[in-house]
């Protein structure tokens, strides 16, 4: 069951703090789960976790390859190894690793990549995730899933860990924005439906959701009837939910918080090209490297905020003609 907050509200916790306590709880009763890091436990908030289970955790130094490496090898022996280092180096330094090691192998190696696009803010364009996914999209039975706050965590991830296949986790390292009651139930690869909409429905995922519920409000206020669908997992997509959608409002836009080459916008217009041809318009960063600055002014330097998506929808309403 899933129960949406009558208001979103800014957690006083961290996301970090929540994946880290989640999974030393856990760990209690699964002597299966091990973790590794990058030299990164304060960034990851995995000292907890160190210290609850010094024996099932390693530090690889910065040495993300050889880390994955290691990751594969536990995970032959009947571990669930949970990997962490920031996304641009858990997915484009390894990627060779992942592909061959990981998912070539099939072992369930589960990869957290932190602070995703905008959300590295002042770490700038070098530790600026906005194509991790993509870069990782494009490996064969791998399953990539981005959390939106505490609870579809907490929910998700025993099934990460009972998945026996590659996993990586874009996770929100700092406060997430909470959409989702405490104890609502989600079920990976399935896509959730926020609010109803018989216009335009506005796919979003991760830090987006919040700013997609916002631009639905303001799609009220224009006459536009939008509805929201998070789709936390990007793939496997939820194929039957994203074709009804939009077959039911004839339009889509996609909100990511990423590049749309290749990402959340791709896999959408990919499967609708093929199935329920509508229009389709895409909000994430057009093709640009990332750069140094606070999340909300790189929100606003590259269209993702409510009134953007509001924007593209009513383009996307306006083309269905």
């Amino acid at each position: 069951m899933i129960r949406l907050l009558e208001t979103p509200v800014r957690d006083t916790v961290m996301l970090r703090d929540i994946f880290c306590q989640t999974l030393v709880g856990m760990a209690a009763a699964d002597d299966r789960i091990v973790a590794l890091d990058a030299d990164l436990m304060s960034s990851s908030g995995m000292k907890p976790f160190m210290k609850a289970y010094p024996g099932r955790f390693i530090n690889c130094g910065v040495a993300e390859a050889n880390m994955v490496g290691v990751a594969a090898g536990l995970a032959t022996l009947g571990f669930v190894p949970f990997a962490h280092s920031f996304g641009t180096f858990i997915t484009r330094r390894v990627c060779d690793q992942v592909f061959m090691s990981c998912a070539y192998a099939r072992l369930p190696v589960k990869l957290v990549g932190t602070d995703p696009g905008v959300c590295a803010a002042y770490n700038g364009g070098t530790h600026m995730p906005l194509e991790d996914m993509s870069v990782l999209r494009g490996i064969p039975e791998i399953v990539l899933v981005e959390p939106t706050d505490a609870a579809q965590l907490k929910s998700l991830l025993p099934q990460i860990v009972d998945s026996g296949q590659t996993i990586y986790i874009r996770l929100l390292r700092k406060f997430a924005v909470s959409i989702f009651a405490e104890g609502s139930e989600f079920e990976l690869g399935k896509g959730v439906t926020l609010r109803g909409g018989t216009d335009v429905t506005l796919f979003c995922s991760g830090i987006m959701v919040e700013a997609a519920l916002e631009a639905a409000d303001i799609l009220t206020d224009a006459g536009i009837s939008a509805r929201v669908v998070n789709l936390f997992t990007w793939k496997p997509l939820d194929e039957e939910l994203v074709g009804r959608c939009a077959a039911e409002t004839g339009a889509a836009v996609t909100c990511e918080n990423h590049n749309v080459a290749g990402g959340l916008g791709s896999a959408v217009a990919e499967l609708l090209v093929k199935t329920v041809p509508v229009p389709v318009e895409m909000i994430g960063t057009q093709d640009h490297f990332g750069e140094v600055g606070p999340e909300d002014y790189l929100r606003g330097k590259f269209r993702l905020t409510a009134v953007d998506i509001a924007a593209a929808a009513q383009r996307a309403v306006s083309r269905k003609a």
